[in-house]
């Protein structure tokens, strides 16, 4: 196809390999018809934006029909667009637009479970127990008066819900969406089909959402259901149909501690590569870093897979946000949701990880809002919240909705250019700075430096290799990580309370804050030319 090729991403090994991927969380980007909800069409209107951004793929969250129990993850029909969105040609025509500007597509596939309003589901209610209909999924008899087993829902309550006729169903997320039993031969040749359906439109890669969690073990006691060595043998099948069409990617959201089986999802006949969320979670501290980045090299390397480098998505605490509390780690259990911050340090953290993310050797993402700065937006009116993490948790948990706030794009006022008819979540007045319009001309804004540091990754960084500096040469120690690449960058972050002497170099290309004279400030990333 006719576009960029990130370096190092030669045609037999993957263009994948040292891509910027850009998320976009379809409703929250651009609405193009005012109904307050971004859609098809908006983002149609703003690829150019994304290319001028200097992006190779973008990726969609489900844009599926869907009754939006949990923001589309909730699928109804993997076959077509959910209306509110657009149409089925409308996507074609994105997917064929964004070719043309050299944007590859990435969607999401969620196997794990679908919607209860599905076609499937609706049968298997009516054709009652013991049908062929309900081996789709996991229904079962119940124990006494309550469920089958003690198994929680990942959102948050009971993992079971009961039907009238009195057998229950199992769900690890919200009741409205059943698991599939990936046993059944009828699950397994479905997907095989929705693989070849948005192939054959021109799509280039497949997200797999809650990927190491398909199959599961009820009858242990434990709550056993994720990484399963069964898991494997879908993704090989999997794998087979996305060879047929070349260049095609296999992207997994695989949640492991244990990197050895981490691994495994990425051996040569399985996905193609998978989310670094151990380095997502990382604290903005100079071991800790240093530990995951080597801990992820050491397993990618050995087995040719490249790694990749995310700060932020649809699920997460957003980096300023996060960088500006004391903890500046994350984790689901605990989103630290009104524990104070300062914006300001918290924002120049995020400006040098984003430096830091983009020069480690591998593909990067950047979730839409991010090259903008943007904060999570935690004082959102109780009675707006739509992710069902906020009801399941009794309203103790407030959920991912402050992630998910529509984007600004110009104007001094909500809703800042994103659609005519307002934003189906409220955006803060005070985004009147961070609007697309307000920062694209200023050299020292957010936007401004995403688009210089990935300019600057097409051409010289990406897939490859790298080599930490020792302390001697002015790299790693005393808080400060600093490494070469292959094409001459050497990348300084200084985490240490002081600031650090740059190393020798001929020229400085980027910094994510001022220099002072030779010397790199505190939580300040420098890109020099060695």
């Amino acid at each position: 196809m006719p576009g960029n090729t990130p370096t190092g991403a030669t045609p037999n090994r993957g263009w994948w390999r040292g891509a910027a991927i850009y998320q976009v969380y379809l409703r929250s980007f651009a609405d193009g018809n005012g109904d307050g909800t971004g859609d098809l069409a908006g983002l149609r209107a703003r690829l150019p934006y994304l290319s001028e951004l200097g992006v190779d793929a973008i990726w969609l969250n489900p844009w599926y029909p869907s009754p939006m129990a949990d923001g589309g993850y909730d699928v109804a029909d993997y076959r077509n667009i959910e209306p509110v969105f657009g149409t089925l040609a409308e996507a074609e025509k994105l997917i064929e637009e964004a070719h043309d500007l050299g944007i590859r597509t990435i969607i999401d596939v969620v196997p794990n479970h679908g919607s209860d309003q599905t076609a499937w589901f609706q049968e298997a209610l009516a054709a009652g127990p013991g049908s062929e209909a309900r081996e789709r999924f996991w229904f079962r008899p119940g124990v006494g008066d309550g469920p089958p087993n003690g198994w929680q829902s990942i959102f948050g309550g009971p993992a079971w819900t009961q039907v009238p006729d009195g057998e229950w169903y199992l769900h690890l997320f919200a009741p409205e969406q059943p698991d599939f039993n990936w046993t059944n031969p009828d699950v397994r040749q479905e997907f095989l089909d929705v693989l070849r359906f948005w192939f054959d439109r021109g799509v280039d890669g497949i997200r797999i959402d809650s990927a190491a969690v398909l199959v599961k073990d009820l009858d242990s006691v434990e709550e056993s259901y994720t990484d399963h060595d069964g898991v494997h043998e879908v993704y090989r099948e999997w794998r087979r149909i996305a060879d047929e069409y070349g260049q095609r990617v296999l992207i997994g959201e695989v949640w492991l501690p244990d990197q050895e089986r981490f691994a495994l999802y990425l051996r040569g006949d399985e996905m193609h590569t998978a989310f670094n969320f151990a380095f997502l979670s990382s604290a903005w501290e100079p071991d800790a870093l240093r530990d995951v980045i080597d801990l992820t090299l050491a397993t990618h390397v050995p087995i040719d897979a490249p790694a990749t480098w995310v700060l932020s998505n649809h699920d997460v605490t957003r980096p300023p946000t996060r960088y500006g509390r004391a903890d500046t780690s994350f984790s689901h259990d605990d989103r630290k949701h009104g524990v104070p911050y300062d914006l300001e340090l918290g924002t120049r953290r995020a400006r040098a990880a984003a430096l830091l993310a983009m020069a480690l050797p591998g593909s990067v993402y950047v979730y839409q809002g991010e090259e903008l700065g943007l904060w999570e937006v935690e004082d959102i009116p109780d009675d707006m919240r739509e992710d069902p993490i906020w009801a399941r948790s009794g309203h103790t948990d407030p959920g991912r909705d402050g992630c998910r706030v529509p984007l600004p794009w110009s104007g001094d006022a909500p809703p800042f250019g994103f659609g005519t008819g307002g934003s189906w979540l409220p955006q803060p007045a005070a985004w009147n700075t961070m609007t697309v319009e307000a920062e694209e001309h200023d050299p020292e804004s957010m936007l401004s430096l995403y688009r210089r540091a990935l300019a600057v990754r097409r051409e010289r960084l990406g897939d490859g290799t790298m080599a930490w500096l020792p302390t001697e040469a002015g790299g790693t120690g005393d808080g400060v990580l600093a490494f070469t690449r292959e094409s001459g960058i050497i990348c300084v972050v200084n985490l240490s309370p002081e600031p650090v002497r740059l190393p020798p170099h001929t020229s400085v290309l980027l910094t994510s804050g001022p220099l002072d004279g030779d010397l790199l400030p505190t939580d300040t990333a420098a890109w020099l030319s060695s």
